[in-house]
């Protein structure tokens, strides 16, 4: 089991923020979110975005902004956990919540804060008769956390994005035969991603159907064939496979927090605008995922957000007691 002073849901900006507000305050903190890795939708979404609206900043990229957080949070030892999504919210006592993930991860954390953003994101999943049967183990995955288990076996990946290029790329030296599957003859990610996926095919180390839809898929215990629909002529192909990626992007959802007993308004969760507590003692909510009354859903609103959250949660679990703040420099790096 894993213990923490500050179980925070969401590993976005605001969430990443309020790692650093926490860590001012000596609590630690233990973030959890779906996606493979940190920064939210500045990461998943929109990496090479410019966004202006981050004080000091005349523009930054969005994945810039990402990898500063990180440095800043850095003195504060944050752990993650990464690919999981939180199913189920316990509270045992006060300050005692259990947090068990999809994947039986479970977390012990004194305060909750959830910083979901838009919510949980899910993965858009293509429409195939059948198709839960693969998932969890048995061939079907939609996100890639171990590129590694894949060695010396056959796959297909769908999708024209980055994440499907780059994936590509990466993969085509790792497993046996890949084949790419997109809808359109053009691809939408970065002309260079796009170069190197079209000489990896020129050269034979991967396959291309281009200009065509997932069909169906089938296997026993475990996925064993695809089969792949041309567009335009209706030609259907059959491919033998271990593993189906559908890289087809993210859709955000609030998922499971719905069933936690919070005050929900339009699928964002009401909060006191005191310090962003919710309706039930120890749970904050911070970000794009609260709502209030003249609500703007800025990177720089939920910043504020994190920094009130964190002072109250720093009085949630010492009543009446003072906070000091130690900020100093030994040999230029800062230590708190």
């Amino acid at each position: 089991m894993i213990s923490t002073d500050l179980a925070i849901i969401g590993a976005g900006p605001v969430g990443l923020f309020a790692v650093f507000e926490a860590g001012l305050l000596k609590m630690r903190c233990h973030l959890i979110d779906y996606l493979p890795k940190a920064g939210g939708q500045l990461s998943e979404l929109y990496p090479k975005k410019p966004i202006y609206d981050i004080p000091g900043y005349p523009n930054i990229l969005a994945q810039d902004l990402v990898e500063n957080l990180l440095e800043q949070v850095k003195p504060f030892h944050p752990t993650f956990t990464m690919g999981e999504r939180v199913e189920i919210l316990e509270k045992r006592g006060e300050r005692d919540f259990i947090l068990t993930t999809n994947m039986e991860t479970v977390i012990s954390a004194k305060v909750i804060v959830i910083a979901g953003g838009l919510g949980c994101f899910e993965p858009r999943k293509p429409v195939l008769s059948g198709i839960e049967r693969f998932e969890n183990g048995a061939g079907v995955n939609y996100m890639i956390l171990n590129p590694q288990q894949y060695n010396g076996q056959k796959m297909i990946i769908a999708g024209g994005g980055d994440s499907a290029l780059d994936w590509t790329i990466f993969l085509s030296d790792i497993v046996e035969e890949l084949t790419l599957v997109h809808r359109s003859e053009s691809f939408r990610g970065a002309p260079d991603s796009v170069s190197k996926v079209m000489e990896l095919a020129e050269s034979g180390k991967i396959k291309l159907a281009l200009n065509s839809n997932l069909h169906s898929i089938s296997g026993f215990d475990k996925l064993e064939n695809v089969e792949l629909i041309h567009n335009e002529s209706n030609e259907v192909i059959s491919v033998a496979t271990d593993h189906l990626i559908p890289l087809y992007g993210v859709s955000p959802k609030l998922g499971p927090i719905e069933a936690w007993n919070l005050n929900i308004n339009k699928s964002a969760i009401e909060v006191n605008t005191e310090d962003y507590s919710t309706n039930i003692p120890g749970i904050y909510a911070i970000g794009d995922i609260n709502t209030y009354k003249n609500k703007l859903k800025l990177i720089l609103c939920g910043f504020h957000e994190a920094a009130l959250m964190s002072h109250s949660a720093y009085q949630y679990l010492n009543p009446g007691l003072k906070y000091t703040m130690k900020y100093t420099t030994v040999n230029g790096v800062s230590e708190f």
